[in-house]
């Protein structure tokens, strides 16, 4: 085990999470557009809010994953390194006559991630609670130039440097999906499992047809399920999961012992506890 995936597991580390996509939006429209165009609830949230929501095609098939912050004059939204283009080329699409501007300002800005059961512990100010990992933690926004200011306090207070491979390994043994990797263009929203990025009391909304038709119909036909299999070589993606299914993602998990993975499976395969075959090696629904 690394320091840092020590700390991620059993203490406080911290990421380095300049690379992501920070779009600040504003506008007299900004709170209602927002919620117009995102599959969560926007226009009740108040200064300090974050929510994680998806974008949609009118055909509810997945574009990009936020991380959506609500700060008293505008928005941040936090997004995958990838993503920062097609993120704000895909909002401003729908933009009609609406008062509402995007800037990119992952340049002018930074982002440290700071995750961990001891997370919590450490206390600096303008903490976002969002998590990379699955582990309890939050996120800190900062002018790019006070990065090496705030790492100093950070570790000043405990945190443990942890890199992207760290934090990948934690991720996947949390079950928690990577936009790109996990969750696809082709994805619908109940194929992921991701509900908590979906409000379905919040009205009208890019793309909510077909997930509440889905609803309706009450199954998909494939869903996003973790396994633990046996041994210790991770499996490349693509490997397939009982003929039917197939890995998204796997790593070598040092706190099962074995192999953990995301998969698609059919949905009648993802109930906890079943047993299937990836690549020959027995896997179970966990």
């Amino acid at each position: 085990m690394t320091p840092g995936y020590n700390a991620l597991r059993n203490g406080a580390g911290w990421l380095d999470l300049r690379s992501r996509g920070r779009i600040v939006a504003r506008g007299r429209d900004r709170a209602r557009f927002l919620h117009n165009v995102t599959s969560n609830e926007v226009k009740k949230m108040i200064p300090g809010d974050v929510c994680y929501a998806f974008l949609l095609t009118p055909q509810g098939r997945i574009q990009a994953d936020l991380w959506i912050l609500c700060r008293q004059d505008d928005f941040l939204i936090d997004t995958e390194p990838e993503l920062r283009e097609k993120v704000r080329t895909h909002i401003l699409k729908y933009k009609v006559a609406d008062q509402i501007e995007l800037e990119d300002v992952t340049e002018s800005t930074a982002a440290i991630g700071v995750e961990g059961p001891a997370a919590e512990a450490i206390a600096l100010e303008s903490r976002a609670p969002i998590t990379l990992t699955g582990q309890p933690g939050f996120r800190i926004y900062c002018a790019s130039g006070e990065f090496d200011d705030t790492v100093r306090r950070l570790e000043a207070a405990g945190a443990v440097a942890a890199s992207d491979d760290d934090a990948r390994v934690v991720r996947i043994e949390n079950g928690k999906p990577r936009y790109g990797e996990d969750i696809r263009e082709t994805s619908l929203v109940q194929e992921t499992q991701q509900m908590h990025a979906v409000s379905f009391t919040k009205g009208c909304y890019l793309g909510q047809e077909i997930v509440e038709r889905v609803r309706a119909m009450g199954h998909v036909n494939k869903k996003l399920v973790r396994l633990g299999i046996e041994g210790a070589e991770a499996l490349p993606a693509g490997t397939k999961v009982s003929d039917t299914g197939e890995i998204t993602s796997s790593i070598f998990s040092p706190a099962a012992g074995k192999v953990v993975a995301l998969a698609y499976v059919r949905t009648p395969q993802s109930e906890s506890g079943t047993v299937l075959d990836a690549g020959g090696r027995a896997a179970i629904v966990v």
